[in-house]
C-alpha cells in the first residue's frame, strides 16, 4: 500500500470517518495480496510499493515485446502505476495493445501509465544537463521523478563551455530541494553546480563524448573525484537511478526515522 494512502487511511480513522474494523480490513486485504506473481519468465513484485513507496519498475532492455506487454498488463491490472525503462520501439506497439492509454516518451525511451494526481514531495527536483546530447538520460531522470510524485523543473544545455548560461539561472538552482546533473565529455558540470548550492546534487555521467571519454568513464571518474561537497554519483547513463534517488531525498517521510 502506498504510504500516502496509508496516511490518508489513518487520518480517516483519527477523524472518525472510518471505523477501526474497516481500516483493519483494508490493511489486511493489502497484506494478504500475493507478494509476487510468478509468470515463469518474470516474478512481479507486487509488495514493492509497500516496502519502498513505488511499485516495481520494468527494465525493458533484453525482454521481448510480448514479455513486456504481459508484465505491464499484470501491473496495471493491480491498480499500480506503470513505468518501463529502456524501451525499444518494437515493444511500444505490444504494450499499447494491452494498455491503450500508456504513454511512450521517445527521448527518454520510457513507457508510463498512471502515477500520482499531484506531487507529494516537499520541494522541487531540478534536472540539469551540460549539453543537449545529455537530454535522453536527463529525461529518464525527470520523468522517473515525476512518476514518483515530485515537482520537476528542467534546465538543459548549460555546460561549462558557456558558464554564463548556468549562472544566469542561479534563482532556479537555489529554488531546488535536490538537483540532478547529467553530463558527458569531461563531466565537470556537477562540480560547478555543487559549488553553487547547499542541497544534494546527484551526478549522472553520460556516455556522450569523443574517444578519450571512454563512453562515460572519464565523466564518471571526474564526478567521483569532485572536490565540491554534497555530490553523489550514480552509474553511467543511469537516469532512472538518479530520478529515484532524487525522489527519495525529496520524500523524507518515506524513510525510516
Amino acid at each position: 500500500m502506498n504510504p500516502d494512502i496509508l496516511r490518508a487511511l489513518l487520518e480517516q480513522v483519527q477523524a472518525g470517518q472510518l471505523t477501526v474494523a474497516d481500516a483493519h480490513q483494508t490493511l489486511a486485504s493489502a497484506l494478504r495480496a500475493q507478494p509476487y506473481e510468478d509468470l515463469d519468465f518474470a516474478k512481479i513484485d507486487h509488495h514493492r510499493e509497500i516496502r519502498q513507496g513505488f511499485p516495481e519498475v520494468i527494465f525493458g532492455a533484453g525482454k521481448t515485446p510480448e514479455q513486456l506487454a504481459e508484465i505491464a498488463r499484470r501491473i496495471v491490472s493491480s491498480n499500480q502505476p506503470l513505468l518501463i525503462t529502456r524501451v525499444e520501439t518494437d515493444a511500444v506497439t505490444a504494450v499499447r495493445a494491452e494498455i491503450p492509454a500508456a504513454t511512450y516518451h521517445p527521448s527518454a525511451r520510457l513507457i508510463t501509465h498512471g502515477g500520482p494526481d499531484q506531487p507529494t514531495g516537499r520541494g522541487l527536483v531540478l534536472v540539469v544537463t551540460a549539453g543537449t546530447s545529455d537530454q535522453p538520460v536527463a529525461e529518464e531522470a525527470a520523468l522517473t521523478a515525476e512518476m514518483m510524485g515530485n515537482r520537476v523543473d528542467r534546465l538543459y544545455d548549460v555546460g561549462v563551455a558557456g558558464l554564463h548560461r548556468l549562472l544566469s539561472a542561479r534563482e532556479r538552482l537555489e529554488a531546488a530541494q535536490v538537483i540532478v546533473v547529467a553530463a558527458g565529455m569531461e563531466g565537470a558540470l556537477p562540480s560547478v553546480v555543487g559549488g553553487l548550492v547547499s542541497v544534494p546534487v546527484i551526478a549522472v555521467p553520460t556516455s556522450v563524448g569523443y574517444g578519450a571519454s571512454f563512453s562515460g568513464v572519464a565523466a564518471l571518474l571526474a564526478m567521483l573525484n569532485s572536490c565540491a561537497t554534497g555530490i553523489g554519483v550514480v552509474n553511467i547513463d543511469n537516469g532512472f537511478g538518479a530520478g529515484a534517488l532524487a525522489s527519495l531525498i525529496n520524500h523524507p517521510d518515506r524513510t525510516p526515522a
